[in-house]
């Protein structure tokens, strides 16, 4: 993990890279961000009138290196680095019109600075000093690029051969003192839980069985000194938990559920919190297609999601009692894997006939929630990569939520503080009918029509809620980057989730 600090100056050793932001300010000209910034000593229209001829525009993501001695007689600096946040800070600092869904997906002024920070973050991978001199002249905007460049500076420890290390150590530079410690702890709380899901989604399926995601969820647990409960095979036999065993039957490493739990002594409410954790989905006996399954190894990332929750909230010594489940099994086509006619008996005795095996992860959850409803929660939010459906409605970098109405509002409220993309989605009752089945209580999935299948799998989630104010995340896009990297966004795991978690949890203190 990087070392943050938050300063008027940058800690020693001096540093080798100066951050700046610019944005463009009409054809062929550029203008530097100095309000807020400390930008002492450099000669910023020198600056502003040398980035064109470098081909530099200013657009969101762009960079350039130069030598600081091309506008500072006396740098503090060698090199500057400048990253270019387009328009995007411009609409997110305009009036309601002009940012228009921008703020409700992240994109307010805070979510921009955060994704600078990331992107300079990641272009500085190998150097060892930095110094950030961006608008951090409000706790607000100084939390924003707190969180990114920890958020940009990441690279997955298990590549071999090893990858280039991250940014080894940043100043943010402010004039704020009073908020500085506060800052600095909760954006290394956050990083770090982010930083453990993006491990635990890079893995690869062959390293991460159920098993070994219980024994590192429980041993994390153990360190933060949560409760911590695991059940193997054979005590979920015991327990009647139909989905998680019918769903993990087809694998030779069998499933496990996880309880992990934060209890203050003076909790002001208590949300459970339950996650999918499939460590690879073929599909089962409805198999993916080949192209769909080398990201199927992300689709724990909900398990994950809640295990980095549960576990902020004990560093952040929340006020919230929190109960965090994580349903785990691989979702294999041995000769023992369930089939499209089955019908599974759930945890609390709902009988589902299982007609498409490839949504398997609905079953886990089904077990999963009953399970954390009999605690009695004040409010249970699921996490899952559910459903392709998403991707289809939302895209790649937009998770979708549902449930009760002020549950789910209350979800996007906390995504927005975060700064992370989540989109209200309702739960129409006539849709419920395509999972009725004639053999059983419900069906696990709709037969003969594709049409509103993350609402479909949201309404038989709710089945199994026993009518406590619940919202479930589908997050099957934004979870997983199969593409090029962005802002503090890495190729491969996101850990998108975990910021809007700890925000909701720390609404309800």
């Amino acid at each position: 993990m990087t070392t943050l600090s938050l300063a008027p100056t940058p800690c020693d050793p001096a540093p080798q890279v100066l951050v700046l932001a610019a944005v463009p300010a009409g054809p062929g000209t550029v203008h530097v961000l100095a309000d807020g910034a400390l930008t002492d000593g450099l000669d910023l229209p020198a600056l502003e009138a040398l980035l064109p001829t470098l081909g530099f525009t200013g657009d969101l993501d762009a960079v350039v290196r130069l030598p600081a001695s091309a506008v500072a007689p006396r740098p503090p600096a060698p090199t500057l680095l400048v990253v270019g946040a387009g328009r995007e800070l411009e609409r997110a600092q305009g009036d309601a019109a002009a940012r228009g869904d921008a703020v409700a997906l992240g994109g307010d002024e805070a979510g921009v600075l955060r994704r600078l920070a990331g992107r300079a973050a990641r272009e500085l991978a190998g150097v060892d000093t930095a110094a950030l001199a961006l608008p951090a002249d409000t706790p607000a905007r100084a939390a924003a690029l707190a969180q990114g460049v920890l958020l940009g500076a990441y690279a997955w420890a298990g590549k071999v051969p090893a990858p280039t290390p991250p940014l080894s150590r940043a100043t943010v530079l402010t004039d704020l003192e009073d908020a500085v410690h506060g800052i600095r702890a909760r954006a290394q709380v956050l990083a770090e839980g982010v930083a453990l899901v993006r491990d635990l989604v890079n893995e690869p399926p062959n390293r991460l069985t159920p098993a070994r995601l219980a024994d590192q969820a429980a041993s994390r647990g153990r360190q933060e000194a949560l409760d911590v409960e695991v059940l193997d095979e054979a005590a979920l036999e015991e327990g009647g938990f139909g989905g998680l065993l019918g769903v993990g039957q087809g694998s030779v490493n069998p499933p496990r559920l996880v309880r992990l739990e934060w209890a203050p002594d003076h909790a002001a409410a208590h949300v459970a919190l339950v996650g999918k954790g499939i460590t690879f989905d073929s599909g089962g006996l409805s198999l993916k297609p080949a192209a769909s399954m080398p990201e199927m190894k992300s689709d724990m990332a909900g398990a994950a999601t809640v295990l980095a929750a549960v576990t902020a909230a004990a560093r952040l010594g929340l006020p919230v009692r929190v109960t965090a489940w994580l349903a785990l099994a691989e979702n294999l086509t041995g000769g023992g894997a369930q089939r499209p006619s089955d019908i599974l008996t759930m945890y609390d005795g709902t009988t589902v006939e299982v007609t498409n095996t490839d949504a398997e992860g609905r079953l886990v959850m089904a077990d999963a929630l009953a399970r954390a409803v009999q605690e009695h929660p004040d409010t249970v939010l699921d996490v899952a990569t559910l459903t392709g459906a998403q991707l289809v409605a939302l895209g790649e970098r937009t998770a979708g939520v549902m449930g009760t109405p002020a549950v789910r509002d209350a979800v996007v409220d906390a995504a927005r503080a975060a700064g992370e993309a989540f989109w209200p989605m309702p739960l129409p009752e006539h849709l419920g009918s395509v999972l009725e089945s004639p053999y059983a209580t419900l069906r696990n999935a709709a037969t003969g029509t594709r049409w509103g299948g993350m609402l479909t799998a949201g309404l038989f989630l709710r089945e199994f809620t026993a009518a406590t104010p619940w919202a479930h995340l589908d997050i099957a896009g934004p979870a997983f980057n199969d593409g090029a990297p962005w802002g503090h966004t890495p190729t491969g795991g996101t850990g998108m989730g975990v910021a809007t978690l700890v925000a909701f949890l720390e609404a309800q203190g």
